[in-house]
């Protein structure tokens, strides 16, 4: 596992017990480590989220989900990847802690690779380093920094990363942003020793999860037709052609030479339909509709 156990694997399991576990098949594993909570032990079934760019979760799943699957099996551990059409996605790492350990050197390893390859095709003489972001909750973020920033100054001096905490939560969540970079070995150290306080300072109380929201996708029209951007490309989108149409038919418009166009809340031209004011949002149209046509409807009726 690498030089750094030495500092890490006593403060969660002896070392001994570590190397016993790490060598039984993945199904056994479960069961010792129920046995461990039972006795009272450490439970060292961990589950660490990150936040990623599209991009980089697009290298993460790979072609045809090949990338993940090799991790997912070279690992160990259970790897998930948040749904939606987000800029950001949640991705999910859980299991025993040798098991995620492998599974960050593989993420790492992979944005180093694709670093090296973008760089052979940039001017840049110097390599930037890899960038994971953790998400945390705010509640272990303390523990994490430690009083007057020890916690976090130890860590980034043992393992050579830069690890920064941000100050705010991320939106309707009480998680927050830990950032960790370096080359790959200095992160897989960094995220021993983090895992190591997540464990002796679990959360308090309940944690809102962040969840990515979607990107509001522009739209442009031209021509009749609603085009959504994608990247470089306008994309047809008929439900929005639909749409557009639709408001054209009915949106009133000024005759020409009126300056006065009407808005909600304003008094509605009279050459406008019931069905316009509606659209406006009057409710006066609702209110006084129909006296003029039901007297127009029954003066027949009376004149009969």
């Amino acid at each position: 596992m690498g030089e750094g156990d030495a500092f890490w694997a006593p403060s969660v399991l002896p070392h001994s017990t570590l190397s016993a576990l790490s060598h039984h098949p993945q199904p056994h594993f479960g069961r010792r480590m129920e046995s461990k909570v039972s006795e009272g032990g450490l439970n060292v079934t961990l589950t660490i989220r990150l936040l990623m760019h599209g991009k980089e979760v697009g290298s993460i799943i790979g072609k045809k989900g090949e990338t993940v699957k090799k991790m997912r099996e070279e690992s160990g551990a259970r790897i998930n990847i948040s749904e939606g059409n987000c800029p950001e996605r949640i991705v999910t790492i859980t299991g025993p802690t040798d098991a995620i350990f492998k599974a960050f050197a593989m993420i790492a390893y992979k944005f180093e690779e694709d670093i090296i390859n973008s760089m052979s095709n940039s001017p840049a003489t110097s390599k930037p380093p890899v960038t994971l972001r953790l998400v945390v909750p705010a509640s272990q973020c303390g523990s994490l920094i430690g009083k007057g920033g020890s916690k976090i100054k130890e860590i980034r001096e043992s393992t050579g990363a830069q690890v920064q905490v941000a100050g705010d939560m991320l939106p309707n969540s009480t998680e927050r942003a830990v950032t960790i970079s370096g080359t790959p070995d200095a992160i897989i150290q960094c995220v021993k020793q983090i895992c190591v306080v997540m464990l002796e300072s679990p959360p308090k109380g309940a944690t809102i999860p962040y969840r990515p929201k979607p990107a509001s996708t522009p739209v442009i029209f031209a021509g009749g037709q609603a085009y959504t951007i994608q990247g470089q490309y306008a994309i047809p989108h008929p439900d929005l052609t639909k749409l557009h149409q639709l408001a054209m038919q009915q949106t009133p418009f000024p005759p020409l030479g009126q300056t006065n166009p009407a808005f909600p809340g304003e008094k509605l031209p009279l050459h406008s339909s019931e069905e316009a004011q509606n659209l406006m949002g009057q409710s006066s149209g609702l209110d006084t509709s129909p006296p003029a046509s039901t007297h127009e409807l029954t003066i027949p009726n009376d004149a009969a």
